[in-house]
């Protein structure tokens, strides 16, 4: 006769159990599908920046006048019959036409200034918290060097560089070749924006590369560059995505300071900053001049802002979940 062992559970380890189990961490994903919406102020940038940037791509085909033709009678105030609807800017040109063509510009120079520091800072990011040596710190040193100059200063420094002095062109010869303005804006405005990425990468790169699955890739023999791209990016894009935003929204600003420097696009061309600058002297006689594009620029600048800090709280998921 065999005995068979049975084994009770007391009301008192029933309730340890559960409390246990209930104090385990979850997984990262469902960490993030416990999180709220983005709430109303959420929809909201979400809604103004779909508006920004779907009629400044459908800019061409819009039934828009020319945003460099003289339309209307000098600094007409906006809703007026007949008039453009957001009224004239003192050279006679609509105000709603090169507010949205110059959305599509500025938004142009902040996306790709910002893809530069996204890519390069966020490369130089990932080898300086991956790799402790010299390498990384030497890394860390250039952008300590680089955030520690005031990023107006910098940029308003690139920009004079790339475009260079005026030379005299002596008759028969052809013009030397110089970069657009727009083009030189993305450059000097992308190098901005590579340490401040840079500097938040690598902080999460520090994070991410002493977990376990990344000892345990490092254990069965993977290459630093695998480790790099297929354990430790994945959980870094997050942060990196959060911080680009808000560098967009900074770059559309710093737009706007080098406009008012006189270092952006040349006239007629439009951004928001070249209309803010264009349109300091009208401030006494029409302020409304300058209103559109200020409050276009902090709409935009506040609703990427906004975003950044949405995506921030819902991927980053608290430690006692990892």
């Amino acid at each position: 006769m065999s005995d068979v062992h049975t084994s009770t559970t007391s009301p008192d380890d029933e309730a340890s159990i559960a409390a246990a189990a209930a104090a385990m961490p979850t997984s990262p994903i469902e960490e993030v599908r416990k999180k709220k919406g983005i709430g109303v102020m959420g929809w909201i940038s979400a809604g103004w920046l779909i508006l920004v940037v779907g009629a400044a791509a459908l800019a061409d085909i819009l039934p828009l006048n020319d945003p460099a033709a003289e339309v209307a009678d000098k600094r007409l105030a906006p809703f007026q019959p007949g008039g453009p609807l957001l009224g004239a800017d003192a050279n006679g040109r609509d105000l709603l036409a090169r507010a949205i063509y110059g959305a599509r510009m500025s938004l142009l120079i902040a996306f790709f200034a910002v893809m530069i520091g996204f890519v390069i800072g966020g490369f130089l990011g990932l080898l300086a918290g991956y790799f402790r040596n010299w390498a990384g710190n030497a890394l860390v040193s250039v952008f300590d060097i680089l955030l520690a100059i005031p990023q107006l200063v910098l940029a308003l420094s690139l920009v004079s560089v790339l475009k260079g002095s005026p030379e005299p062109v002596e008759p028969g010869q052809s013009e030397p070749f110089k970069l657009p303005v727009s083009l030189i804006l993305i450059i000097a405005l992308g190098i901005v924006s590579i340490p401040l990425l840079a500097r938040i990468t690598r902080a999460s790169t520090l994070s991410w590369s002493q977990r376990e699955f990344v000892m345990a890739a490092r254990a069965q023999g993977a290459t630093h560059m695998r480790i790099l791209f297929r354990e430790v990016l994945p959980n870094v894009l997050p942060a990196m995505v959060s911080i680009a935003l808000l560098g967009m929204a900074i770059a559309i600003v710093a737009e706007g300071g080098l406009a008012i420097l006189g270092a952006s696009v040349d006239p007629p061309q439009a951004t928001w900053g070249t209309m803010i600058a264009t349109g300091q002297s009208e401030l006494q006689q029409a302020p409304f001049i300058v209103w559109i594009p200020v409050f276009a620029v902090f709409a935009t600048a506040a609703s990427l802002n906004y975003l950044g800090d949405v995506m921030r709280d819902r991927f980053d998921v608290r430690e006692s979940a990892l």
